[in-house]
This record gives structure tokens, C-alpha cells and sequence, in this order.
């Protein structure tokens, strides 16, 4: 992932808070097995430590390649919207000069997998992820010799990344003049489709902090 310094993380709380915003469901990429692609699993996570907790259906294909090999990406992107070649134009030229871009937040976690296959180990990488997902409660004990969850604990194999380095990329335009960020957060605001709002609330936190980016 190409970032620029305009495009980084202001620092590791930027994204830690991001991450924290709800951003819990992402893709686990994993290399494929000699001769095969890339496999790309959607999947919730919640965060421990510095681990991140995932839980998968044995039949998944997918743990042959951790086997193989345990190097995994998860990314996380959010806050995205595209931007009309208008909204950017420089001042004193026609619209139609403008380029159009995406904005975006992504957050790439870079991981050694470790397989959790006992039982009593998957049980706990339930407990946590369910204190994340839904800490009111409202479910029933997760242990290994009680239903529903005992009986259900052979179909699923737990994750346990162990995060090596973490990517965090904000792309807002924020090598251009505060006042061009205002007013495409503006207009963000006005058309709000898909995740237009989120997108403007994000951009313009990045220009509350920053101001004007410096080379």
C-alpha cells in the first residue's frame, strides 16, 4: 500500500481510535499454496493486546495456506467516498480540469497466524471475542462440556495474529490547501451517499489536527 507522508497516521492513536470507531470486520489475506492465488476471507476480529482474535469454519479452505504458510495481511477500509473531477479542480481553472480521486481510510495489519485448535483455547478466543461484539451478554456460557457452544466448538478453528507491523493510510487531499479539504467536506456533507458523512467527519478531524500539510 503506497502512502504518502500526507497520507499517514498522525500518529498510532489516529488509527488505534479508528480501529476502535467499530471498524472490527476486514479481510484476512493469506498467501495461497504454490501455483494458487491469493485467498481473501470477509471476517469480524476483535483485538487483544496487540493479538488480533479471529474464528473460522473448519471446512474453510483457507487453513491449508496458513499452514503452509502463516504470514497474513488484514485489512480493514473504511470512510471512503469517491471525488468528482470538479471538486478538485485548482482555482482559477475550468472544473472539467480537475482529476477525479478516492478518499479512503485503511488500516492493514501485518501478522503471523498461529492455529488455535484446543478446545479450551477456542472457548477463551470466543469469551473475548464476545466481550467485544456483545458486552451486554445475552448469551450462554461458552464452555466446552455445556450446550449450545461445547457442541458447536469441533466446526470452527480460532487465530491468534500476532501483529508484526501495522499500515495506516488516510487519504484526504491533505497535501492540499486546508481550504480545498473545507469545502470538499462540504460538499461530502451536501450529496451524503453511501459513507459520504463519514468520510467528511474523517476529513475534516484530519484537518482539525494537522492544518496544512508541510513538506
Amino acid at each position: 500500500m503506497l502512502i504518502h507522508p500526507w497520507d499517514a497516521a498522525l500518529d498510532d492513536a489516529e488509527w488505534q481510535s479508528w480501529i476502535a470507531e467499530g471498524h472490527d470486520f476486514g479481510l484476512l489475506v493469506v498467501n495461497g499454496l504454490p501455483g494458487q492465488p491469493p485467498a481473501a476471507v470477509p471476517t469480524h476480529f476483535a483485538r487483544d493486546g496487540r493479538d488480533l482474535l479471529v474464528h473460522l469454519a473448519r471446512p474453510n479452505p483457507v487453513w491449508h495456506a496458513i499452514e503452509h504458510d502463516p504470514n497474513v495481511v488484514l485489512t480493514v477500509t473504511g470512510d471512503y467516498a469517491f471525488i468528482p473531477g470538479p471538486w478538485r479542480a485548482a482555482a482559477g481553472t475550468p472544473p472539467h480540469d480537475g482529476v477525479p480521486t478516492s478518499y479512503y481510510t485503511a488500516v492493514q495489519f501485518v501478522c503471523r497466524a498461529g492455529i488455535v485448535d484446543a478446545p479450551e483455547a477456542k472457548a477463551e478466543l470466543l469469551r473475548r471475542q464476545l466481550a467485544h461484539f456483545q458486552p451486554d451478554g445475552g448469551h450462554a456460557p461458552v464452555a466446552v462440556d455445556r450446550p449450545p457452544y461445547g457442541r458447536t466448538l469441533s466446526g470452527i478453528r480460532g487465530l491468534r495474529l500476532e501483529v508484526a507491523e501495522v499500515r495506516a493510510k488516510f487519504k484526504y487531499d491533505d497535501h492540499k490547501p486546508v481550504e480545498h479539504g473545507t469545502a470538499v467536506a462540504d460538499r461530502l456533507t451536501a450529496r451524503a451517499e453511501g459513507l459520504d458523512t463519514a468520510t467528511a467527519r474523517r476529513q475534516r478531524n484530519r484537518l482539525d489536527r494537522m492544518g496544512p500539510w508541510q513538506p
